[in-house]
C-alpha cells in the first residue's frame, strides 16, 4: 500500500487549486491526510464559497466523495497529536497549497506554531518530499529568501504560474497545469494535461 499523502491549505489566493488536487488524489485511490489553517478556511469561503468548521469538518464540503477509493483524514490545525506531527509517520509527502508567505517564511526558518509548520519542519528534517504553492506576485526580497532557503532545505517551490502551452479552453484548464505539475512532483500518474513531446516540435 502507498503512503498517504498530506495538504495543507493555508490563506494565499487559490483555493481552487487545493480543491482540485484533493479530488485529484483521493480519485487516484491516494489516502489524504488535510489541515487547514483559519486563514485557508477564509480563503475557502471568499473563493469559492466554501463554508467549512474546522472543528466539525466535513468532507462533503469540499469533494464529493462518491466512488472515491481514497480516504480524506482531517487534522485541526492546532493539533499536535496527530500523526503527520511525527517523523515516524511514513508519508508519500506534503503540499502546501496555496502557500501563504507568511507560511512560507514559518516553514523556511523553522517557526512551528501551528500542524502546517509542524508537518512541513518533519517532511524537511525526513528529507521527505514538501512542495511549496505560492502564487503572491511581486516577491519581495524576504520571500524569495524564503523561497531560497526552503529549495536549499530540500522543500520545491511550485509557484502557481500556469503556463498556456497546452491549449487553454477555460479556467478549469489553468487549474488543472498546475495541479497535473503537482501530481508529477508526487509521482501520482494523471491526464489532467497535454503534455510536450517531440511531435509537438516542428522540425524543419
Amino acid at each position: 500500500m502507498s503512503n498517504p499523502f498530506v495538504l495543507a491549505i493555508t490563506g494565499a489566493s487559490g483555493a481552487v487549486y487545493a480543491v482540485r488536487l484533493l479530488e485529484m488524489l483521493v480519485t487516484a485511490g491516494r489516502d489524504v491526510h488535510l489541515t487547514i489553517s483559519p486563514s485557508g478556511r477564509e480563503l475557502l469561503r471568499h473563493e469559492l464559497n466554501v463554508h467549512v468548521d474546522l472543528r466539525n469538518f466535513d468532507i462533503a464540503a469540499l469533494v464529493d466523495m462518491t466512488e472515491k477509493s481514497g480516504r480524506v483524514l482531517y487534522h485541526h490545525y492546532e493539533d499536535f497529536h496527530t500523526p503527520i506531527a511525527s517523523g515516524s509517520y511514513l508519508t508519500g509527502g506534503l503540499v502546501i497549497c496555496p502557500c501563504s508567505a507568511g507560511t512560507m517564511s514559518a516553514v523556511a526558518y523553522g517557526y512551528s506554531e501551528n500542524l502546517v509548520h509542524r508537518a512541513a519542519e518533519v517532511h524537511l528534517k525526513e528529507r521527505r518530499k514538501l512542495i511549496v504553492v505560492p502564487r503572491e506576485t511581486p516577491l519581495s526580497l524576504i520571500q524569495l529568501e524564503s523561497m531560497k532557503r526552503i529549495t536549499e532545505a530540500g522543500g520545491i517551490v511550485l509557484p502557481a504560474s500556469p503556463g498556456w502551452y497546452h491549449g487553454v479552453s477555460n479556467v478549469l484548464d489553468l487549474v488543472d497545469f498546475i495541479v497535473a505539475r503537482i501530481l508529477d512532483q508526487l509521482g501520482v500518474e494523471s491526464t489532467l494535461m497535454k503534455r510536450w513531446a517531440v511531435d509537438s516540435i516542428s522540425v524543419t
